[in-house]
């Protein structure tokens, strides 16, 4: 892009940055919940770093990527000139975990106790810790990655107990363009979290969960933060894909 063009994809990004923010004022006063209690999450994974870099500027500060090498890249791109913090929210493979170490901030997708085992090994090695969140089809979706709603009432104690693993909370993705099927989705997932905290005794105080249609359904249902990628980056995006 030239600088007319930068100038002016800065200047969308402003804007539709007030509007995103807007928009999860008013859905979480619909909850009566406080905006505050709502992280909004850039998902970078289509634009590249002096796309980032427009939105660090306009006040972006958490950013999301599907790729391990991505992740390591961008991370490496924008240290000491921001002060952002990268998630990994896709697929994460045990080859790739020591990619992620030291660069994400949050891993959005341990799907597994074996994962999760793996994990706290290739942490306890390198002598960091890694917060994450168990990702859970609560749909029930075959499509969908994601330890059961049943595996991770069975397992979560146990990877709450495994060394340099800290269990943040819980992710899962709705079903795409149902607002019906995707609110009932988010529901279960506040849900399960109720019910672990009342049986394990673990806080888990984050809900991952609400993408670019349906985070606002995601948020009256207890979203704490919201994966925003073709709403916050796309100028062809507008809202009438909005799930109502």
């Amino acid at each position: 892009m030239d600088l007319s063009e930068t100038q002016a994809y800065a200047a969308f990004l402003g804007t539709r940055r007030e509007e995103l923010l807007e928009r999860i004022a008013q859905a979480a006063k619909r909850a009566g919940r406080e905006p505050s209690e709502v992280t909004l999450l850039a998902v970078s994974k289509t634009v590249d770093v002096p796309q980032v870099l427009a939105a660090c500027e306009v006040g972006y500060e958490v950013f999301g990527e599907n790729r391990p090498q991505e992740l390591v890249r961008k991370v490496n791109a924008l240290r000491g000139s921001k002060n952002v913090r990268f998630d990994m929210i896709g697929n994460l493979q045990t080859n790739k975990i020591n990619k992620v170490l030291g660069h994400a901030t949050l891993v959005h997708s341990v799907t597994s106790l074996h994962l999760a085992e793996a994990i706290s090994s290739r942490a306890a090695a390198r002598g960091v810790s890694v917060q994450c969140l168990l990702e859970v089809n609560v749909s029930g979706e075959e499509s969908k990655s994601g330890m059961s709603v049943s595996e991770a009432e069975l397992c979560v104690s146990k990877i709450g107990d495994l060394p340099n693993v800290v269990v943040e909370g819980l992710m899962t993705m709705a079903p795409a363009g149902k607002a019906g099927e995707a609110r009932r989705a988010f529901a279960g997932l506040r849900e399960l979290r109720d019910e672990l905290r009342a049986k394990v005794g673990m806080e888990l105080p984050v809900l991952s969960c609400g993408m670019s249609d349906d985070f606002e359904i995601a948020i009256e249902e207890g979203s704490t933060l919201v994966r925003l990628g073709r709403v916050v980056f796309d100028p062809s995006y507008g809202d009438a894909g909005q799930l109502r």
